[in-house]
């Protein structure tokens, strides 16, 4: 394990990827291993399903904002405050 307890600012940085490729590397292993693919993999999968719940979430908030907007319209054209 390495004896410096500096930790730089890329450091910090590898820790937010990845706190175990982090803590591995730290330890001494080289990213050379047979389960470095799969934990590629892995991230990559992770990466492509936190897109899409983001790009939902947009979508969920703006038909959110869409409908909320069309009752109160409806609304005020009940109340017979706009008039067509």
């Amino acid at each position: 394990m390495k004896t410096d307890h500096t930790i730089s600012a890329s450091e910090i940085g590898q820790y937010n990827y990845c706190s175990v490729a982090w803590y591995l590397q730290r330890c001494g292993y080289e990213p050379e291993s047979r389960y470095l693919e799969q934990g590629t993999k892995a991230h990559v999968a992770l990466g492509k399903t936190l897109e899409k719940v983001q790009w939902e979430t947009k979508m969920v908030s703006r038909y959110t904002i869409i409908g909320v907007l069309f009752l109160v319209v409806f609304r005020l054209f009940v109340m017979g405050v706009i008039l067509l």
